[in-house]
């Protein structure tokens, strides 16, 4: 039998790790798909929808660290995979995306179909490029996947659908790439010069993020040496928050007033392997020392001080040997108590609501916390859930929280918890899904069912955009367009066989939720959830403060006074702090 390009591709794929690919099939992809459709080493994992194909490669990788792989047909079919990729891109996965094109000797012509992805892709992958000859191929198809997983970052291969059946001399054997481990810290003086500003400093706050990921051990022994309280950023949660005596919580816009004022109240502010990206968060006269193993993110948030370029896994033990004895805790133990205060009244608002009342979406949260497997993986969608994952999820160094944290798209839930199930089956990933973000992919749930994934929907069901409407609310403007006419999400599921169930009255969710949570197969539980719901941030600008004054006065006048009565009733019982 001949060996064909398409063959060169699988092996090259399956000898990096990978183990499946995510797509839809189309003519320009035939003679890539035929090859993987008698593969022992490589699945095709069939999706509804290209841009879900993307979202899962993305899960897959956030969840292994590994190579995972996406593919779309000729035109429309990649152009689909533009959403995911950016996210891949954007949280640092690494992604190959095989990415099909028309026949090449009608590339320029106006063809059916014809799109660019070597224009269209370059902005959000670390390398892209067109396959035009057979000889190309060996050589980057090892580029591409040597990029991805070296620089944690996308990598798109374009290739014509003929070249997939083209002859190619079968190889002795093909590459087997991995990332190369490496050591990486600062030179001698950056961290003396380092670690002479941390000794003088009386107040120290750290903000961690994911960069700081496999370090809990070292991060704690360096804030143990500080007397530091520790911020962290939302995608640091999963990798800090646990087993912390430091931990005083997160920031910025989905945070909570212990972890701003911890960082507004230092004179040195540590930033380890963190891209947190609200500068109005971040203190403006405190002396600030970033680590980052990539040196042109140094800066990119805040004016540093001293930049300090290296992993926090080879950097921390470093730095934390020349901190000197006997802090202060003075700062540690104010920042602390403050967590303290902060904690109780959050825990406060998660409790059930009236008999007849929509379900407060903390409570709803703080019960999938408490019954969810140790090493559950949670996704949430942008938007609230993510608001109520950050606050509200119990993170313990074994469970994992990912989602589009850093592109911030809707409807990632579902495709992303695709990827995250398919590596292992046996493990519980739940899905918290807008009742926006689900509507937009909802074919992914056939994708649930046809890949027999056990993946867990929860939908936060409030009819609105709700993160959009407290956007306008904030800046003072009348909600409009927001408004969404659902379906009963859980009778919808079971017309595809999933198993759903709706909840409305929040004695009915203990129950439901351990229903739901121990179906053995896919799930979908749909929560009619508080529209009104207030996620306040920790810092209330005047601007915001102004805006909510003229959002009140406009609903008025408008004739919505309703909506008003409807929020303050919701809230009433909220602590600020």
């Amino acid at each position: 039998m001949s060996y064909t390009v398409a063959d060169l591709i699988v092996e090259t794929i399956a000898a990096a790790g990978a183990e499946r690919i995510y797509g839809i099939p189309g003519d320009s992809l035939n003679g890539f798909t035929d090859v993987l459709r008698t593969s022992d080493s490589l699945s095709w994992v069939h999706v509804r929808h290209e841009e879900g194909a993307a979202f899962a490669a993305s899960g897959e990788a956030a969840i292994t660290g590994g190579l995972a792989v996406c593919a779309g047909s000729c035109g429309p079919g990649n152009l689909h995979l533009i959403n995911g990729l950016y996210d891949a891109h954007r949280s640092r996965v690494p992604v190959l995306a095989i990415a099909a094109q028309i026949p090449a000797a009608n590339v320029g012509t106006g063809y059916f179909q014809e799109t660019h992805p070597e224009q269209i892709f370059a902005e959000c992958s670390a390398y892209c490029e067109t396959v035009n000859t057979v000889e190309q191929l060996p050589h980057l198809i090892d580029i591409a996947i040597r990029t991805a997983v070296e620089q944690r970052d996308v990598a798109v291969l374009v290739i014509p659908g003929e070249l997939f059946l083209a002859k190619i001399e079968r190889p002795d054997r093909v590459s087997r790439i991995r990332a190369a481990a490496t050591v990486s810290h600062p030179a001698t003086e950056p961290l003396r010069l380092a670690a002479v500003r941390l000794n003088e400093s009386q107040r120290v706050t750290i903000l961690a993020g994911a960069g700081a990921a496999g370090t809990h051990a070292e991060l704690l022994a360096l804030a143990e040496a500080l007397q530091a309280p520790i911020v962290h950023a939302l995608r640091g949660k999963e990798h800090i928050e646990y087993d912390n005596p430091y931990d005083v919580g997160m920031t910025g816009l989905l945070g909570f007033s212990s972890g701003y004022r911890a960082i507004e109240h230092c004179d040195t502010l540590l930033m380890v392997g963190t891209d947190f990206p609200y500068p109005q968060f971040l203190p403006s006269k405190a002396y600030t020392i970033q680590l980052d193993v990539r040196g042109s993110q140094i800066g990119r948030r805040c004016r540093v001080d001293l930049p300090l370029v290296g992993s926090a896994a080879d950097t921390l033990p470093l730095l934390t040997a020349l901190i000197g004895p006997d802090r202060d805790r003075e700062h540690l133990t104010t920042a602390r108590d403050h967590y303290a205060r902060t904690r109780a009244g959050l825990d406060d608002l998660a409790t059930p609501s009236d008999a007849g009342d929509p379900i407060h979406p903390q409570y709803l949260t703080k019960l999938l916390s408490d019954a969810a497997a140790d090493d559950a993986v949670f996704v949430p969608d942008v938007g609230s859930p993510v608001v109520w994952a950050a606050r509200y999820l119990r993170m313990n160094g074994r469970r994992r929280l990912i989602g589009s944290f850093s592109h911030g798209s809707m409807a990632n839930a579902v495709s992303q918890a695709v990827g995250a199930s398919a590596v292992d089956r046996r493990r519980q990933v739940v899905a918290m899904a807008g009742d926006g973000g689900l509507a937009m992919l909802l074919g992914e749930l056939l994708t649930l069912v046809q890949n027999e994934l056990p993946v867990k929907v929860v939908v936060y069901d409030n009819s609105s955009l709700n993160f959009v409407e407290l956007e306008m609310k904030a800046a003072g403007f009348v909600t409009f367009g927001t408004d969404l006419t659902n379906p009963d999400f859980a009778a919808l599921a079971e017309s595809v066989g999933i198993w759903g169930r709706r909840i409305t009255e929040s004695a009915d969710l203990p129950a439901a939720v351990d229903d739901f949570l121990a179906h053995d197969g896919p799930a979908l539980l749909d929560v009619t959830t508080a529209r009104q719901e207030l996620s306040i941030p920790p810092a209330i600008s005047i601007a915001q403060a102004k805006g909510f004054a003229l959002y009140a006065l406009r609903t008025v006048m408008s004739g919505r006074g309703d909506e008003l009565v409807d929020l303050a009733e919701t809230n009433l019982f909220k602590r600020l702090f």
